[in-house]
């Protein structure tokens, strides 16, 4: 083999390692791959106590709903927001905070990292979470990746900022145009367990305008039922991700 044609295998083999890099963090998108290779990543934490997280906020026309309605349950939880939303609206960010709520980063924009180098990963992450501290005086502690989706430069950037990456156990698929507050609640039982960690939405960036009302209306219930069942409900730096396994969900509805 000529040096040219070594050079250019060295060079085909380093581009697919880094592909694969980029790429092989997408695997973890699937529930059934992180519950059960990666629980801390998926948002498993005390087995007594599920975390309520929501996504995309904060939203002028739905945040303060939310913030009224936990206040009247007396929960509070972890609030993943997009640094442009944030930016926009930086008195609902620090409504958040003043209620007692935790603030975590979900990007500067709602747009899928597989899109992004590191470079422009490094760009987006820093200046989410820069805006979170500058307009709440709270240093973000997590990162969920916008479509749960993280890559391998996301991951490395999260590392050097200090923030964890975590998904989810359960979600409430509350973002189309066809989720009502009884198809929001049967989708976040189905899949409920002690320990786990609760996807639903505050936001419309990737969602249809006014599904919000759907995931105010399911949430009495989905407090309810958790308490019902034992849970406690709060925000993740509650939650000792990590720490332990889930409790399995009771094969009735109690």
């Amino acid at each position: 083999m000529s040096p040219m044609s070594r050079t250019r295998g060295a060079v085909a083999v380093a581009g697919l390692s880094a592909a694969l890099a980029h790429l092989l963090p997408v695997a973890v998108s699937l529930r059934p791959v992180r519950m059960s290779v990666l629980p801390a990543l998926a948002g498993i934490g005390t087995p007594g106590h599920v975390a309520l997280t929501f996504d995309d906020g904060p939203h002028p026309g739905s945040t303060p709903a939310y913030l009224r309605l936990l206040d009247q349950h007396r929960v509070r939880a972890t609030f993943f927001v997009l640094g442009s939303k944030l930016a926009a609206h930086p008195g609902l960010g620090r409504d958040i905070t003043a209620a007692g709520h935790e603030i975590a980063l979900h990007g500067w924009t709602h747009r899928c990292l597989l899109r992004q180098g590191p470079a422009a990963t490094y760009r987006d992450l820093a200046r989410g979470g820069e805006t979170i501290t500058e307009v709440t005086g709270q240093r973000p502690r997590w990162f969920r990746a916008p479509y749960g989706v993280f890559t391998g430069a996301s991951l490395g950037v999260a590392a050097l900022l200090g923030l964890r990456p975590v998904l989810w156990t359960s979600w409430g698929v509350d973002w189309t145009s066809r989720a009502t507050g009884s198809s929001v609640l049967a989708a976040v039982t189905r899949q409920l367990v002690g320990g786990g960690t609760v996807l639903l939405h505050d936001g419309d960036a990737s969602a249809a305008p006014g599904a919000w009302r759907a995931t105010v209306a399911a949430l009495p219930g989905v407090l309810d039922l958790c308490r019902r069942r034992g849970l406690s409900v709060g925000p993740l730096c509650e939650h000792a991700v990590g720490a332990t396994a889930p409790r399995r969900r009771p094969s009735r509805t109690p």
